[in-house]
This record gives C-alpha cells, structure tokens and sequence, in this order.
C-alpha cells in the first residue's frame, strides 16, 4: 500500500510539473525585467494542490559556516505518507547598502524559497509565442540581432586564428544573409 502510495505521489507531481505555468508577475523597474516571486510560484501551485490532495510546505534554516550567513529553503510535496523534497540556499548579507538585517534575511528568504519551488516543480525560463505582452511583436526567439560587417569581419579574423569553434555557437546568435552565412560556412570548412 505504501508503495502505491508513493508511486501515486510521483505521477501527481509529475502531471503538476507538465501542467504548471507560473507567470512573471512581478516587475523590476531598476533592471526593466520580469521575474516571477515564491508568491506567483504558490499562486499558480494551490489549484493542483486542491486537485491532487497534496500538501507543500516550506521550511527555512539559517547557518552560518565560515564567516558566512546563507539560509537554506525546503519545499516538500506530500500526500500524506510520503514527499519528495527540494532544497536551494541563498547567502546572506546583514550588511546589504540600503537594506536593514530584516529586509536583507527576507530578501535571501525569498530568493531561495523561489528556488525551491522552481526546482521542485521544473520551472524554466521558457516562452511560447504566446507569453509576450505585445502580441504584435514576434516570438523573442525570432529577434535576433543583423550581423554586422563589423561582427562579420571580427568572426572571419576568428577563425583565421583557428577559433572556429567559437565563431559556430556565436552564429546562431545572428540573423544572416545568405551571403554572409555562406562566407562563413565555407571558411569553417
């Protein structure tokens, strides 16, 4: 019985790590990016929970090793008999500028709590089409910067040097005409 149990608990949190999406709902105006808090994470988490009858709990432990403070955050999803656990750390700076020792433990808190439960449950950084805002604009993977005759020049100098390796996995990182994907490929050749 235990056994099902456990194995019961596996495929409810695989199905929860296929199924979730967790927004970025928050904003940072100094960097002008999106990211997502431990908050969004257990927003988006607690219709699963409800519907597969699980529970997730975060623990918090502070230590100090060498000189140096770091909390460690735990996530465990349980069934009631069993769990599957994750743990993340994130050090701490009592002497953050700007910040007073509350604020600077509540911040690692949350960076490593959001860790956690990006581990525990898969989150990654991807997109699809549809996850911009603007939905004018297309997919960020498609926005790619043009290839210079500057980039262009600096990948051929590369490559005379003997660093085609380099020069291939920066390639992707350009849209490129024809002829400039053609010089290239063949002086990697």
């Amino acid at each position: 019985m235990e056994e099902n149990k456990q194995l019961q608990l596996q495929k409810n949190l695989n199905e929860i790590q296929v199924r979730l999406k967790a927004p970025k709902g928050q904003f940072n105006n100094f960097g002008k990016y999106k990211y997502r808090s431990a908050e969004d994470i257990l927003e988006a988490v607690k219709p699963y929970l409800k519907e597969f009858g699980l529970t997730l709990t975060i623990t918090e432990e502070t230590k100090e090793l060498a000189g140096y403070l770091f909390i460690t955050s735990t996530a465990v999803i349980s069934n009631g008999e069993g769990g599957f656990s994750v743990q993340a750390q994130a050090g701490i700076n009592p002497e953050r500028k700007g910040m007073d020792i509350a604020q600077s433990f509540g911040s690692s808190s949350s960076y490593a709590k959001k860790y956690a439960l990006g581990n525990l449950f898969l989150l990654d950084d991807t997109k699809d089409a549809d996850a911009s805002n603007n939905h004018s604009e297309k997919p960020s993977a498609l926005l790619k910067p043009k290839m210079t005759k500057a980039v262009l020049d600096l990948m051929i100098e590369a490559i005379e040097k003997g660093k085609g390796d380099k020069v291939k996995e920066r390639m992707t990182d350009y849209t490129m005409t024809k002829t400039q994907k053609d010089t290239l490929t063949k002086l990697l050749k």
